[in-house]
């Protein structure tokens, strides 16, 4: 039995009807690369069955204490059964991509079972006419509480998934897994109203050791460095209300060769700073198109991993946070990039003078009770249409193996990233690398992004302008 620590208790707090707190993906597989060229439903069973002891969250639930008087519990499952969170289901013909990210997005707004391993997979067959996906392709749906995972840890359950090569080979080792008897609700009020009497004295600790983070960041803050009114200045938009419970999927595809290279366009500009500008010029031309543009920029909140080597391989929680301005103010994707690289070094000097780690920490402390009713009150409130955002929409960077993996044989043939959304964060990005291929898998509330595909052609005509731009600028200096 092992605790959550704050953040992953933060995420089931959090949880809502109307907002699930699970991230996942929509992963593409060519069987034709299996032994015999084809892969059953039950190949896909005994195959993941026979891997689960690569990721131990796969096999734990979730125990909450009496009155959330602390945080809950992981516990091994006596009762997990595998065929609970692997599914199989069949698109209708003709098998197209906008059928299967209605069905993504409908599967995707469902919550999960939080009284089982908080995971589902839904195996989807059918895909027979989509661009660039061979005949006979079947995804694979993910779904995982963010509880439980973090971004890279996720990495964890995708390597827990798949082999190096298309070989279906059983693990040497023996599985050492053992269920575990549930704990009962009395002993974890003891445990957990004699903890409580020690928060005070943690939260000093902590306090203490973040005093030198604080005093930086206050310094920066009065010589000008970081810009703290920025923040407190950023626009709404219509993704910054309270979200409904449906949700729309979409993503698109880049060559990373093609998005390497727009590093080009501003001295010091890294791949990240690229995509903000990308997503930056989508949003510019979404948002004018319904005529809703702000004047300011926008901003995006970017997760920022704290994970030390001690402990890859752990899951839950271990991220910070940093705003990210999107330049939608600018029109020239050449300047935008410029300037998204010149905002986005002033965030990250701001969160190491604050201390990205520390920041982490200090979320550990928050008592479940008031964690609980905060976000309860927040939600049922509507605080999400009254407060001010900090940011406006998500994006979150995950780099994917940069050669070909296999599940039961079946090749990768590429992976989207799916996002939760909460109240006042109504738009999600997650970008992937992949081999050759760049994606940005986009996850929005239905009654702020009607048009999903529409958003996916902003994005791909904010990735053409940006080409230009560069071209145009290799030309000047030729």
């Amino acid at each position: 039995m092992r605790q959550m620590q704050g953040l992953d208790a933060a995420f089931i707090a959090f949880e809502q009807s109307n907002a699930p707190i699970h991230i996942g993906s929509m992963l593409i597989y060519d069987p034709s690369t299996a032994p015999g060229g084809f892969v059953r439903f039950k190949d896909i069973l005994e195959f993941i069955g026979g891997r689960l002891q690569l990721a131990p969250i796969m096999r734990r639930r979730m125990v909450k204490p009496p009155f959330n008087i602390d945080y809950p519990y992981w516990v091994e499952d006596p009762k997990f059964d595998l065929e609970y969170h692997i599914r199989h289901v069949a698109l209708p013909k003709p098998g197209d991509w906008r059928q299967l990210c209605i069905l993504a997005a409908r599967n995707f707004a469902r919550p999960l079972d939080l009284s089982r391993p908080p995971w589902e997979f839904l195996v989807v067959e059918g895909l027979d006419n989509i661009d660039g996906v061979p005949k006979g392709s079947y995804a694979l749906l993910t779904k995982v509480h963010h509880a439980a995972i973090d971004g890279l840890s996720g990495v964890e359950i995708m390597h827990a998934i798949h082999r190096m090569d298309a070989k279906v080979e059983p693990l040497p080792d023996p599985d050492p897994w053992k269920p575990e008897r549930m704990p009962s609700q009395m002993g974890l009020f003891a445990r957990g109203y004699a903890r409580a009497w020690t928060i005070p004295f943690r939260q000093a600790s902590t306090a203490i050791k973040s005093a030198p983070g604080l005093a930086r960041a206050a310094v920066g803050v009065a010589k000008g460095e970081y810009d703290v009114m920025a923040a407190m200045n950023t626009p709404r938009t219509r993704f910054n209300d309270v979200v409904s419970p449906h949700r729309v999927i979409e993503a698109v595809n880049f060559p990373l060769k093609d998005i390497k290279k727009l590093r080009g366009l501003a001295d010091g500009a890294t791949v990240n700073d690229v995509v903000l500008s990308i997503i930056g010029g989508a949003m510019r031309a979404y948002l004018e198109a319904y005529d809703e543009l702000p004047e300011d920029s926008l901003a995006a909140m970017a997760p920022i991993s704290v994970r030390d080597e001690k402990e890859k391989g752990d899951m839950g929680n271990q991220v910070s946070a940093m705003r990210a301005p999107l330049g939608t103010q600018i029109d020239n994707a050449a300047e935008r990039v410029a300037w998204v690289s010149g905002e986005t070094q002033k965030s990250k000097a701001m969160t190491k003078a604050l201390g990205a780690r520390q920041m982490t920490e200090i979320s550990k402390l928050s008592p479940a009770l008031f964690m609980g009713l905060g976000a309860r009150a927040y939600s049922q409130w509507g605080l999400a249409n009254r407060m001010k955002p900090i940011f406006n929409t998500v994006v979150t960077n995950v780099p994917g193996p940069p050669i070909p993996i296999y599940c039961a044989g079946a090749k990768l043939v590429n992976m989207y990233g799916n996002l939760c959304l909460l109240d006042g964060v109504g738009l999600g990005h997650v970008v992937h690398s992949y081999v050759e291929d760049f994606t940005i898998g986009v996850t929005a509330c239905r009654e702020a992004m009607p048009d999903p595909e529409f958003y996916a052609e902003c994005l791909n005509a904010s990735f053409d302008e940006h080409k230009t731009a560069l071209k145009s600028a290799s030309t000047k200096a030729a």
